[in-house]
């Protein structure tokens, strides 16, 4: 039987903002660790876009609803939650009060399951400090509907005021500003918050854990775990250079602050944009600044997905796309265009690797999947970040490079500015803002059904500046050299070869060995040997080493690399270590031993990813 879309403007939500929408949201909620639930009501405040309209809509999964009422009346409000739909949750109903006013308060009254796929509960032991129990929420892509009922499409945005209880020992954070200093209420705090701009329901975020902050900027703090804060401080201290360059490229910052929380390992992300407050990774500290590209990524997000926002998950790479794309320019500005090139260069051959695994052919490589039936975690990649930045870049030297293209881009911001939108709102707007210019015949010309719709690698890509690839590329080949012909004794190569290469063109030298056909066991050693990878303390690196010595069958790497992907719930390095252990038969009962003992300690998203990968869930 043929999946259904569960709305017209959005394959993956119940909700009709086309109809009723919410437009703010006023949290009131208790976090209860003994239970590992949160409860309490929010009101909705909502208005009808169609006069007719009797009903609301929301998402829902797995909440228990206790009450619904009108909030201004008190009066009880008829609802009903449908039978559970495993991928969507539920459809929550709720009958609008009769009355001529096309604008209600709605007091939604519920708790969500131990179980919500949106939070995760971590032990004292999970932590660093192994004192305290912690929480944090993942609410990207359709997850904010097992934390709250909402409207869970980001084709609607609200703003939301919140009043959280929470232990008193505990810090409480969410995507907002803070208002004032918690209050005491016996052995409780009570921390309020604002976000008057108005972001879509996956951009809803809370933590609460035994945190500390310290100032980095003007605009900034950084918040982790009092073990953690002096090597986060010392990590990010480059953050409002990078603000400052952003704003330089895409417009002013809106957001009032922009703080970052670095998150017990068990993140499945390498940094997530929630407003005020970016949730980033432990796996960014390596010591030396080397992986905060991450923190660019998530600054850019400030305009291109918070501001302007994708409507619904078919147009993802509206957000990740155009994101890349902008990190990639503060990099520009930050260290030279040459950097900028380099990096695209290493997304090229990430992409390459990422399609090469999910099959040339596989329809979720296409820059616009069809979602249908499909749960947004599934379709997960790498695709929407770079085979959209490779259009964009395309698409900014067929206008005539970045004097043309970067006054359109802060343009195409302004315009579409706190609205969510569909891939044919922004070539539109492209085609309109270089009607009268020579552009316009070029951009009539461009194969838009192909880079929207075709699966696999783009269909071209611009010629990027070499030059910091090319002793990636050099020492890639002696290796590959030396490999083919049968490890020939004495070897030419020498500790000295890294020491010449930053950490990204390491990555970069590693990344184009692993695009090649798998080294021999013999060549790994020799590499260990000589270049002792197996103690790197970068992650980027760790990672794609582990990955060419699994691709060798090298049996001494397996430790290391259950190792690897079990200390950290990262799934850019969880998913492809574990299904690399799993295609190696040898390999294959570690995997699964290990697996089993992790899941319970992971996000819901990364334990329910792996675990299809090694095909235990299907």
């Amino acid at each position: 039987m043929t999946a259904e879309r569960l709305s017209p403007g959005d394959p993956n939500s119940f909700s009709r903002p086309d109809e009723v929408k919410v437009t703010h949201m006023d949290l009131v909620l208790d976090v209860s660790f003994d239970t590992k639930t949160i409860s309490g009501h929010v009101v909705l405040s909502v208005e009808k876009v169609n006069v007719e309209a009797k009903i609301l809509i929301l998402d829902s999964r797995d909440l228990t609803i206790s009450m619904v009422q009108d909030f201004d009346t008190k009066q009880p409000l008829k609802f009903e939650l449908a039978t559970s739909s495993t991928t969507f949750g539920e459809k929550l109903e709720i009958h609008l009060p009769d009355s001529p006013n096309f604008k209600f308060k709605i007091s939604v009254h519920y708790t969500t399951s131990s179980k919500s796929t949106a939070l995760q509960w971590l032990s004292p032991e999970q932590t660093l400090g192994k004192k305290h129990p912690f929480l944090f929420s993942q609410c990207q892509a359709i997850h904010c509907r097992s934390l709250i009922p909402c409207q869970d499409t980001p084709s609607n945005k609200v703003t939301y005021e919140a009043k959280i209880t929470a232990p008193h020992d505990l810090t409480v954070l969410m995507s907002a500003i803070r208002q004032g200093e918690p209050v005491k209420t016996d052995d409780k705090k009570i921390h309020k918050f604002h976000q008057p701009v108005l972001i879509p329901s996956y951009l809803l975020a809370i933590v609460v854990g035994d945190l500390q902050s310290r100032q980095i900027g003007p605009r900034s703090h950084v918040w982790s775990e009092p073990a953690l804060l002096d090597k986060a401080a010392y990590e990010f201290a480059e953050t409002e250079a990078q603000l400052s360059a952003a704003e330089d490229v895409c417009g002013p910052y809106v957001w009032g602050v922009y703080d970052l929380l670095v998150l017990p390992p068990s993140f499945p992300f390498g940094g997530m944009e929630n407003p005020c407050l970016t949730f980033v990774t432990p796996t960014l500290i390596a010591g030396d600044r080397s992986l905060v590209d991450v923190i660019a990524h998530e600054i850019a997000h400030s305009w291109t997905g918070n501001l302007v926002t994708n409507s619904n998950f078919e147009h993802f790479w509206l957000n990740e796309g155009f994101t890349v794309f902008v990190e990639r320019k503060i990099a520009g500005r930050l260290h030279g265009e040459a950097s900028r090139h380099f990096a695209a260069i290493g997304g090229k051959t990430y992409l390459a690797d990422t399609i090469e695994s999910m099959g040339a052919s596989n329809p979720l490589t296409s820059l616009m999947p069809d979602l249908t039936g499909i749960d947004p975690d599934d379709s997960f990649s790498t695709v929407p970040y770079e085979k959209g930045q490779a259009f964009l870049w395309y698409l900014e030297e067929l206008v005539g490079g970045p004097g043309e293209f970067d006054p359109f881009l802060k343009s195409y911001i302004a315009n579409f500015q706190y609205r969510s939108i569909e891939t044919n709102d922004f070539v539109q707007y492209l085609k309109h803002y270089f009607q009268n210019t020579a552009a316009a015949d070029k951009l009539e010309k461009v194969d838009w059904q192909t880079w929207f719709h075709s699966p696999g690698m783009p269909p071209t890509f611009v010629n990027y500046d070499d030059s910091l690839a090319v002793p990636c590329k050099a020492l890639c080949q002696q290796w590959s050299d030396w490999n083919n012909k049968g490890c020939p004794e004495p070897v030419c190569m020498s500790p000295e070869d890294l020491k010449t290469l930053s950490p990204s063109q390491i990555q970069e030298f590693l990344a184009q060995l692993l695009l090649g056909p798998p080294l021999s066991c013999k060549t790994v050693e020799k590499m260990q040997q000589i270049y002792g990878l197996d103690s790197v303390q970068n992650a980027e690196i760790k990672f794609r080493w582990l990955r060419l010595c699994l691709r060798a069958q090298y049996k001494e790497s397996i430790p290391l690399a259950v190792q690897f992907a079990t200390s950290q719930g990262r799934m850019k390095y969880c998913r492809p270590i574990f299904r690399d252990l799993y295609n190696w038969e040898d390999a294959r009962p570690s995997a699964l031993e290990a697996y089993d003992k992790v899941k319970d300690q992971w996000m819901y998203v990364c334990a329910y990813t792996v675990g299809k990968d090694l095909h235990v869930i299907q």
